[in-house]
């Protein structure tokens, strides 16, 4: 069986356990819940998939369990209390205003892709079992999530990490379109600027997935933060160039470390779990090193090695968007989030170290800057070479 139509049959038998459910709540009375509140809306993900504890964990937790109110199972859904949901939250999450709570109606319905090939079949297969709105995570899926808008004009999409592009690489817009972009590089300069306090010998690591402009913003930012707090360090950067090949991100993080690194940040998707196993085991063998996770708190991974990650909101943005189309108000075009609008952030730091006060404030200064804009953090490595601090 190949792979697409592997996902294809998966689907389709879920499918047939959730539009059951759909008509149910369809044929109560008007008394007892207000016709047209049952909206199907589908996931479609990259090649990381469920269970990279990263970003595409952080798009199925906003629709199934922010949206939706259900737990996945590995066969199935299973209702969540209001307080499983909140117990997710971070605190500035929990404490949002309107808050995130379980949107009537919402039906998940999530496929998994094996491969760039399954995308925009599995966007249309979404189309066709009437999805209401259609979710891309990821950069990786721009061009099927084009297609499958233009021939599904109808249908509402969201795509995660990347604008809609033209032939020529110029972003454009369709009007059954959302897209959301995040500031990277601003949350990553957060933590570059905690990693250069942090680091003990003054040599840190950037491990990066594939070495194209939306990881180079991670890069660039991490390494603006480190010159910023520690000016004489050095960063070392290697590329596996995959988003899910974990032995791959362990290999080149055990060579970072080889090399000196004591603080190691990684945007590389799956990857990043062998690099976090790498610092982890390094520090089974007696070192001192630390790892920094990416898209979402990656602390439960390894909380005596992850010392914190920059968190990006896909989850939000996809909630957000949900909620938007519920309420009638989903709009289309291009947003994109930094530090400013919520889009990204630090995770909380549960690990103890010498001088952890003075770092977090130091931190936390930083933030307050380029919120404000008395520092412009750098994306690419053109703009990094002229900042500076």
């Amino acid at each position: 069986m190949t792979p697409t139509r592997s996902i294809l049959f998966y689907t389709a038998a879920a499918a047939l356990i959730l539009i059951p459910g759909c008509k149910k709540s369809e044929e109560r009375s008007a008394s007892e819940k207000p016709a047209g509140t049952v909206l199907k809306v589908g996931i479609v993900t990259d090649v990381g998939g469920r269970g990279d504890q990263s970003f595409n964990d952080s798009a199925l937790r906003g629709l199934e369990l922010w949206a939706a109110g259900k737990k996945y199972t590995g066969t199935g859904y299973v209702d969540t209390t209001p307080a499983e949901v909140k117990a997710t939250l971070p605190p500035d999450l929990a404490a949002r205003t309107p808050p995130i709570e379980k949107l009537p109606g919402v039906t998940p319905l999530v496929l998994q892709s094996r491969a760039q090939e399954d995308y925009e079949p599995n966007l249309q297969l979404l189309a066709d079992q009437g999805a209401g709105l259609i979710i891309g995570t990821g950069f990786m899926l721009e061009n099927a999530i084009e297609a499958a808008a233009k021939r599904n004009p109808d249908s509402k999409f969201l795509l995660i990490d990347s604008p809609l592009l033209d032939a020529a690489g110029k972003p454009f817009t369709l009007p059954n379109v959302r897209t959301v972009v995040f500031k990277e590089e601003e949350g990553s300069f957060l933590v570059g600027a905690m990693a250069g306090l942090v680091s003990k010998d003054g040599r840190v690591g950037f491990v990066g997935g594939m070495e194209i402009p939306l990881i180079k913003k991670f890069e660039a930012g991490f390494k603006a933060g480190v010159r910023t707090t520690r000016p004489e360090a050095t960063v070392l950067t290697a590329y596996t160039g995959s988003f899910n090949n974990v032995a791959a991100g362990k290999q080149v993080a055990q060579d970072l470390i080889a090399k000196g690194a004591d603080v190691v940040f990684h945007a590389a998707g799956s990857d990043g779990l062998g690099v976090i196993q790498a610092v982890k085991d390094a520090r089974a063998a007696g070192r001192q090193v630390y790892a920094i996770g990416v898209d979402s708190d990656q602390s439960h991974v390894a909380p005596d090695a992850v010392l914190t990650s920059m968190v990006k909101r896909v989850d939000l943005a996809v909630y957000e968007t949900v909620r938007d189309l519920a309420a009638g108000r989903f709009t289309a075009g291009d947003a994109a989030w930094g530090l400013k609008e919520g889009g990204v952030t630090y995770a909380p730091v549960r690990i103890d170290f010498p001088q952890r006060a003075a770092v977090l404030e130091k931190v936390e200064d930083l933030r307050r800057q380029i919120i404000e804009g008395s520092i412009r953090v750098p994306a690419t490595d053109a703009d990094l070479a002229s900042f500076k601090p």
